[in-house]
């Protein structure tokens, strides 16, 4: 797999915002439904998926800046602790004194010769301890080295990181969402009450096989879209309402929208910009109930200038003048 910072197209210091923004370019280009007639637009995507399963996660990136992991998330091979170039052990060479010891694998398991002093000269106290280490202190004797079978064990599956993005009424009216993993399988995901944008569902055995045929699992990352004119609080959502200056003067029925359709909402005589009407149950589904519509008024003025509607206002001015910023330092 090519380098993550390549596939995405962003520098190797880039900001996190960065990263996220270039993958959902990559992703909304690349995806598979939006190229039914492209048969490498899956291959583009899930090399997109996979350099973002990298570097959208924090711990993963500083991994693999430090090469630790490359570029599909497999660790590094760092080498023995103790080996240095031109040699084993401490010394520079291999000198009269180092040990070289032969394994033969036989009816009792792999077993060793031999060829001069035990645990004499390289990796640092012997071939035991690194086989003590390697297999979690369960090395036999120095004589004899013999795995049971239940100490192999099937090497798991990859995980396939695959991304969605849902909308607000998605989230209102529930149901579920079509998703292209990488490994070119089509699935269908049950949108969950109360999801919260970059929220990750995983799909049990639905990943790339492993080694012994025991697939990894599927991680689909949930994106929710931004609405024109809807904010997301918790379960609530809010609008920005505007309304005329006759409105909020003489007040009347105005027109709302909703996730379910538009309502009527009567607004007081004399209501002030900045005041917030809550519709109740129009929000979104959350544990405790559906949340609630909160409406914030916002006076708007005509955008043509009007000389009457002026002469009104300086007749108010002089008249009836008034401070709604007393009391204000």
């Amino acid at each position: 797999m090519r380098d993550p910072y390549e596939i995405l197209g962003v520098p190797r210091g880039a900001a996190a915002g960065q990263i996220k923004s270039a993958f959902r370019k990559l992703a909304k280009k690349h995806h598979p439904d939006a190229n039914k007639d492209d048969p490498k637009a899956a291959e583009r995507f899930a090399e997109a998926n996979g350099a973002y399963e990298i570097l959208g996660d924090e711990k993963k990136r500083k991994q693999f800046d430090a090469g630790e992991i490359d570029a599909e998330g497999k660790p590094r091979f760092q080498g023995f602790e103790g080996v240095h170039p031109g040699g084993f052990g401490a010394g520079a060479g291999a000198g009269p004194d180092v040990h070289f010891e032969t394994f033969t694998w036989g009816p009792h398991g792999a077993q060793r010769s031999d060829g001069g002093q035990a645990g004499h000269g390289g990796f640092g106290g012997g071939i035991d301890d690194i086989l003590k280490e390697m297999m979690g202190g369960r090395a036999r004797s120095r004589r004899q080295t013999h795995f049971e079978p239940e100490e192999f064990q099937v090497a798991p599956g990859q995980d396939a990181a695959a991304f969605t993005t849902i909308s607000l009424s998605d989230l209102a009216h529930g149901g579920s969402r079509r998703v292209t993993l990488p490994t070119g399988k089509e699935v269908d995901i049950k949108i969950p009450v109360g999801l919260s944008d970059g929220q990750q569902i995983r799909l049990k055995g639905q990943g790339f096989p492993g080694a012994g045929g025991v697939p990894g699992d599927a991680i689909v990352t949930v994106h929710v879209a931004e609405h024109p004119y809807f904010k997301r609080d918790g379960s609530n959502i809010r609008l920005e309402l505007p309304i005329t200056i006759y409105e909020a003067v003489l007040g009347g029925k105005v027109r709302v929208p909703t996730l379910d359709g538009a309502v009527e909402l009567a607004i007081p005589v004399n209501t002030s910009g900045g005041r917030t009407f809550r519709l109740r149950g129009k929000g979104l589904p959350g544990k405790d109930g559906a949340g609630d519509l909160l409406a914030t008024v916002r006076i708007a003025l005509p955008e043509a200038s009007d000389s009457e509607l002026e002469e009104l206002m300086r007749k108010l001015r002089d008249s009836q003048p008034y401070d709604p910023r007393k009391g204000f330092a």
